[in-house]
């Protein structure tokens, strides 16, 4: 019996160890094959950070009304502003129209009163009418004592018309005799000659 006590205490030592094995075998594969794939959070996952894409270039080249011309460093003032504030294109020529209707309308304005000036010359009573050739005549004399500048200076501001200055230049070139009188780019004293002519004795 002691053979067969020690072959059943063998036997139930072997049943023991391999239910212990058995177990073991479980534990380990609860812990390692068997255990769940570990999935990261959203938060827990990383990602690569992307480069931002480059912004696509807006063209800010606007157009104009016929005939106006906005000023060339405004433009250019403005162009950078709207490039900083990312202004759409559409957004940014709607700004433009209005910057060009305000100049087309000042434009007309002026253009009205320069037409205005010329008209009040013509219907001067002393001046003007039949008398309006003759003494426009005698009042380009006083031009011609001054630089070519003089006469763009006059037709680019419309000041030629004003009522202002053609009877300035008439009473100038009435004041310049026609024996007095020396064309553009001879020497003239007229200081001299008008002098002579209000101080002289009488």
């Amino acid at each position: 019996m002691t053979d067969a006590a020690t072959g059943q205490e063998t036997t139930a030592a072997g049943e023991q160890g391999s239910a212990d094995g058995q177990t073991a075998t479980e534990a380990t594969s609860l812990l390692t094959q068997n255990e769940p794939a570990k999935t990261e959070t959203p938060d827990a996952q990383k990602t690569e950070p992307q480069a931002e894409k480059p912004a696509e270039e807006v063209d800010y080249t606007f157009e104009l009304p016929e005939g106006v011309e906005l000023d060339a460093k405004s433009m250019d003032e403005f162009k950078a502003m709207a490039k900083e504030l990312k202004l759409p294109k559409e957004a940014a020529q709607k700004m433009v129209d209005l910057a060009a209707q305000r100049e087309q309308s000042r434009i007309e304005t002026h253009a009205k009163t320069v037409a205005d000036w010329a008209e009040s010359v013509k219907a001067d009573k002393e001046i003007g009418g039949d008398k309006l050739a003759a003494n426009l005549a005698v009042a380009r004399k006083a031009l011609e004592l001054g630089p070519p500048e003089l006469k763009d200076l006059l037709n680019a501001s419309g000041l030629g018309n004003h009522p202002a200055v053609v009877k300035w230049a008439l009473a100038v070139g009435k004041a310049l005799s026609e024996d007095n009188f020396v064309p553009a780019g001879n020497p003239v004293d007229v200081q001299g000659s008008i002098a002579s002519r209000l101080y002289s004795a009488t």
